[in-house]
């Protein structure tokens, strides 16, 4: 008898998963194939969020495998696309942000009261559309505002059976968003895009799953529309980020800078919950070259390599950071005073396994429960060092005699000299005073002997005053020099005019050059200062494992210039 009423209970059971009936289907059933087991459960839950093993209301929100054939008209005119991104990596006790963005067909778009219309004047494959909107829920809200007038009807719940929040505007906000992580999942009502935060502080060190379904109302049901996942890292490590710059270096991007001029080196620290902000942040850096150990609590610091080579640069990164308190210690023996919790400050050490008695360099256990908890975060470079292009000058301009004088032109040669290695090109642009807008760019190869000495001709059409930026280059360096120089009108009874125009020194016009200088670099110069750009070797070698797994990126670039390759249709010297 027991073994037929076993078999009915599985055919029962069977006949149930069939149906698809709603008694008979959880969270995780719907949500995702992984089932976290009891201790993971109990160990990672995150506040706010409920088991996944709650039963779903299938009856309002229907389940479909990918394959099924309603997915082609869950959605008026096409599919809808969920992308997720989250700013991962987190370090562990922090929040990690969660956003979720409706990418909707070709002319469609979300309104201010939170239809769906078309755009106006815009022609997807079905031509115009006559009926501005796509989903009018306005109306529908309008025409079904609950059985019993105040919205608490059946259908404006989750699908576990709690009613919506009925926030100002709520009625607006018309897709239904379920995450579900860990075994565990939370509800949120919203419009086209959504934000959910998490505290990490529960969560397993590591890469861990964030999957999103996504649902739109549908009458008074509502139906599948996308569904994404993507991975997120939970670690103890601080994530440390190091950009290196240096002025005259031609590449920053491949770790080779010059000998005799100081690289600026920036940590960036990935906190966007500003977990660490008040903490205290040391930086020990080690440089590779026997200069020693150099601590600090500034993000930015400067170092000069005086020797060429190649050198290991370490940078220790050390912050106390909320955590969980240690286990207490044993009782003292009775013949020893016992000190007052609430009055005695422990300390532990997040890279030893347990507390690290009374080191009074680990910070951990203050009153009232509330710690603290050293963490680290590593940066790892090696760079290499070479002869560069220190600095150019400008020492003597020349007017230029031509033996059929030219109207409306001037010949001016420039005497340069330079430091440091040889150059094997030569930049010149010519603006307006201002050094705003270019009139002329002329770029051209060298042959400089040991001395550094060479003569830059160029043309000046018409008078007034002009802005010349100057630039010597090789493989690995770039070096420029700005001034001001002023062409007077030409006097007839005097052919042999010589040096009318005006150096104008860079000492004297510190202000004035200095603002020009700037401008020049950033628009003519490969290098650039400190930006988020992958040009100036923006890395994480420690946890590098993690962050190429982790798909957020934090510092989106742009191409730097050289004006010693672009303008390759200026050809010799005029």
């Amino acid at each position: 008898m027991s073994h037929l009423i076993q078999m009915g209970l599985f055919y029962f059971l069977n006949f149930c998963r069939d149906r698809v009936l709603p008694c008979c289907r959880g969270f995780h059933d719907v949500l995702g194939n992984e089932r976290p087991s009891a201790y993971m459960r109990e160990h990672n839950q995150l506040n706010g969020w409920s088991s996944d093993e709650n039963d779903w209301n299938e009856k309002l929100y229907p389940v479909w495998k990918w394959g099924d054939m309603r997915w082609k008209n869950s959605w008026k005119g096409g599919r809808v696309q969920a992308v997720l991104t989250s700013d991962s990596p987190a370090l562990v006790g922090s929040n990690i942000t969660f956003a979720v963005n409706l990418i909707f067909p070709r002319c469609q778009k979300e309104d201010a009261n939170g239809n769906i219309v078309y755009e106006k004047n815009c022609r997807n494959e079905a031509g115009l559309s006559a009926d501005p909107y796509v989903y009018n829920w306005t109306a529908w809200s309008e025409d079904s505002d609950g059985e019993n007038g105040t919205g608490q009807s059946h259908h404006n719940v989750f699908p576990d059976g709690k009613p919506f929040p009925h926030h100002p505007g709520w009625r607006r906000w018309n897709f239904i968003y379920v995450f579900h992580t860990l075994g565990q999942y939370f509800q949120k009502l919203g419009r086209c895009s959504v934000r959910v935060s998490v505290n990490t502080a529960n969560v397993t060190l590591g890469p861990q799953l964030m999957e999103v379904t996504v649902y739109r109302r549908h009458g008074r049901a509502y139906v599948p529309i996308a569904e994404v996942k993507d991975v997120y890292v939970v670690t103890d490590q601080i994530p440390v980020f190091v950009t290196m710059s240096q002025k005259n270096d031609r590449n920053s991007s491949d770790e080779t800078f010059l000998k005799d001029l100081p690289i600026m080196f920036d940590v960036l620290i990935h906190d966007p919950s500003h977990f660490l902000n008040y903490s205290t942040i040391n930086y020990k850096w080690s440089f590779g070259d026997n200069t020693g150990l150099f601590v600090s609590t500034n993000h930015t610091v400067n170092h000069t390599y005086v020797l060429n080579g190649t050198f290991s640069l370490n940078l220790t990164v050390k912050a106390a950071a909320p955590g969980p308190c240690p286990p207490p210690p044993p009782p003292p023996r009775p013949s020893k005073p016992t000190p007052s919790l609430a009055t005695t400050l422990k300390f532990y050490d997040s890279n030893t396994p347990g507390p690290a008695g009374d080191n009074p360099l680990e910070l951990s256990r203050i009153p009232d429960e509330n710690c603290q908890i050293n963490r680290y975060g590593h940066f790892q470079a090696t760079i290499t060092i070479v002869e560069g292009i220190l600095e150019v000058n400008i020492i003597q301009m020349t007017d230029v005699l031509m033996p059929v004088p030219w109207p409306d032109s001037s010949l001016i040669d420039f005497v340069v000299t330079c430091q440091g290695s040889i150059p094997t090109e030569v930049c010149t642009v010519i603006s307006d005073p201002t050094c705003e807008i270019t009139q002329n760019t002329v770029c051209s190869p060298v042959d400089v002997d040991e001395m550094c000495l060479l003569t830059v001709r160029r043309t000046f059409n018409g008078t007034g005053t002009y802005c010349v930026n100057l630039t010597l280059g090789d493989d690995t360096s770039l070096a420029l020099t700005s001034t001001l120089i002023s062409v007077p009108d030409r006097d007839p009874a005097s052919p042999l005019r010589m040096a009318n125009s005006a150096l104008i020194s860079v000492g004297c016009l510190a202000i004035f050059v200095t603002v020009i200088s700037l401008l020049v670099y950033k628009k003519h110069k490969e290098y650039n200062p400190i930006e988020n750009s992958p040009g100036n070797v923006v890395r994480s070698k420690g946890l590098s494992v993690f962050l190429n797994r982790a798909k957020a990126v934090f510092f989106p670039g742009n191409q730097e210039k050289d004006p010693l390759l672009k303008n390759q249709e200026f050809k010799g010297v005029s």
